[in-house]
């Protein structure tokens, strides 16, 4: 697949759109080896500058299908390993039009062992899930996958349909146990629109509103912090889990690139003997 002009044009103002000017050739089905790790290299440049991204002893697996079954609804857990070292996470879809889909930091409330979430994937690409540590090293895996359309995929309804309850938020515990991390799954309702999605009605492309950042609190301590971009799915939902000390409600404030912003608090559950 070539990006067309248009689709450039529509993806401009993107979080890191500007990561495709360097390349010349968009990514096709057809790439091989060498040509994914050239665009690999350009990334890197882009997101990570001058500093070294390791490769031996990867410290995040990541579980996703060879082949996506809807490219625009790609599950994706991501396992962490020596969670104690970690400081954030990057997730880098490499040929997607805004590769940098995700940035997690982890606050003092977060157990960071295991994230699930849903992507949208482009085209035959690599995915990867970067580590950065707290002494500052960063640190690769890679898996590959195929799929095809996932960021102009059409939502299979009005835009008006879309956007109904945009904002709203939920989350739900699992059950609590006495010095156990505490799992949860946050779903938030928003349509995520990527720019490059065309209304099936007007044949018009539907601007790009997309959530860019989601806060995390427990107890007012930070559990994640994370920056996203049109690669996440419509609808976002992500597994997670905090540490069993913090006192207070947990609350998650969700803010869009249009100036959308939204806050709502939760009661966390109570460990039971």
């Amino acid at each position: 697949m070539r990006m067309s002009h248009r689709a450039a044009a529509l993806s401009a103002g993107l979080f890191l759109a500007a990561l495709a000017a360097p390349v010349t050739a968009w990514a096709a089905a057809g790439d091989d080896a060498a040509e994914r790790d050239a665009r690999w290299k350009d990334l890197q440049q882009s997101i990570f500058g001058n500093r070294p991204v390791e490769t031996a002893k990867p410290l995040v697996r990541m579980d996703l299908p060879d082949r996506a079954n809807d490219a625009s609804l790609v599950p994706l857990t991501l396992t962490i390993a020596d969670k104690d070292r970690i400081k954030g996470l990057y997730l880098v879809i490499d040929d997607n039009p805004a590769p940098l889909a995700a940035h997690f930091t982890f606050g003092p409330a977060a157990d960071p062992e295991e994230l699930k979430l849903r992507v949208r994937v482009n085209t035959y690409t690599n995915v990867h899930a970067v580590a950065e540590t707290k002494d500052g090293a960063l640190v690769q895996s890679t898996q590959f996958v195929k799929a095809s359309g996932g960021c102009s995929a059409p939502m299979g309804m009005t835009d008006e349909e879309a956007m109904k309850g945009m904002g709203d938020m939920r989350l739900k515990f699992a059950d609590a146990a006495p010095g156990k991390p505490i799992a949860a799954t946050l779903m938030i309702r928003h349509p995520n629109f990527t720019g490059l999605q065309m209304n099936q009605v007007s044949r018009e492309y539907t601007p790009a509103r997309y959530i860019n950042r989601i806060s995390v609190t427990y107890g007012g301590k930070n559990v994640f912090v994370m920056e996203g971009d049109i690669s996440i799915s419509a609808n976002p939902v992500i597994n997670f889990a905090m540490l069993p000390e913090g006192k207070g409600p947990v609350t998650v404030v969700t803010q869009d690139n249009q100036g959308g912003r939204w806050e709502r608090s939760f009661d966390a559950p109570v460990a039971s003997n």
